[in-house]
């Protein structure tokens, strides 16, 4: 029984590990057809049934190119940081709120945060360690990106920490049965989900990977293997957090197919924005962090505090009320 309680997280990871990486393969099909469908154009459609096959032979190509790497680079901590990026947004599924024996996490909004701040070694350490000017530039322009909307990323979570008075995902999940966090915080959802188009680095939030003034940014001298890895880690981060938006603010279970249809959707979301708006600019993106959704969600935490505050003292006087009334008969 003891080595059951063992190898079950152990086999339960390698399950969820192989079904991100299925999910990756196929979210990057589903988007190069819907941005090839926006273009008016067909998108991949030659290998296998309408393009089926696409994804792995692109992943064969990456995997079998000759892997080159710049002579005057850190090489050790070059090639170390592609496969961390990955391992840190693999990590971060451990907090996903199964209704199993497999993870357990009472303070998975932490173990969320915490994760996702370290996200930002990995690109500012890849972009020096190349020892290029437009890798340093994008690495640098990513940190300044970080800083400025994880602040107010958090103070969103601080919110609704407040209103359901727990830090487990599995709470969000309980506390939504009746009423989605959406329709109490719609102001707060939408800001989240435009702070999601910046984590996952995407249109039109992309200026990490800015192609036209940094030449593809921090990632521009990576090849083969270390490019797909990249590659990986950010739609596995797309997936992720369009999970967590379900989850935070849609009460899903995951146990339903629901759950996986307002996924897709959120998935759905990510790449139409992609296919519909231009890269907005660098200084825009500093001013709606820091002036205005700074501000926005801080008056937000707030309300949610002041309403957990009164609600809290109205249970007391009820309480106290009811005691008196009780001395008074």
């Amino acid at each position: 029984m003891m080595y059951i309680d063992l190898l079950l997280p152990l086999f339960g990871s390698l399950i969820l590990i192989i079904c991100v990486m299925v999910g990756v393969a196929f979210l990057t099909l589903f988007e190069r057809k819907i941005l090839g469908y926006i273009q008016i154009r067909k998108g991949p459609n030659k290998l296998g049934i309408t393009g089926i096959f696409q994804p792995f032979s692109d992943a064969i190509k990456l995997f079998t190119k000759e892997q080159v790497y710049p002579y005057i680079s850190n090489y050790l901590i070059y090639y170390l940081c592609p496969v961390f990026s990955l391992f840190l947004i693999l990590f971060m599924w451990l907090c996903v709120p199964f209704m199993i024996k497999l993870y357990s996490f009472n303070l998975g909004v932490l173990f969320f945060l915490a994760c996702t701040s370290l996200g930002v070694y990995s690109i500012m350490v890849a972009g020096w360690s190349s020892n290029s000017s437009y890798s340093l530039l994008g690495g640098l322009r990513a940190v300044a990106q970080t800083i400025s909307y994880e602040v107010s990323l958090a103070l969103i979570f601080l919110s609704f920490i407040f209103l359901i008075s727990g830090f487990s995902f599995m709470d969000f999940y309980l506390k939504q049965q009746y009423i989605w966090l959406l329709m109490l915080g719609l102001p707060l959802g939408y800001v989240w989900l435009i702070f999601s188009l910046a984590e996952t680095n995407r249109t039109p939030f992309d200026f990490a990977e800015g192609e036209s003034e940094l030449v593809s940014g921090f990632n521009v001298e990576y090849s083969s293997g270390g490019f797909a890895l990249i590659f990986l880690a950010e739609y596995a981060s797309i997936l992720f957090m369009s999970m967590l938006f379900s989850v935070l603010f849609l009460g899903s279970n995951l146990f339903s197919v629901l759950f996986y249809l307002k996924l897709t959707f959120i998935s759905f979301f990510f790449i139409w924005v992609r296919g519909t708006m231009p890269r907005y600019r660098y200084d825009k993106l500093m001013n709606l962090a820091w002036k205005s959704y700074l501000t926005f969600s801080l008056c937000f935490l707030i309300l949610f505090i002041s309403l957990k505050l009164m609600v809290m003292i109205l249970i007391l006087w009820m309480i106290y009320s009811k005691i008196k009334n009780k001395k008074n008969q």
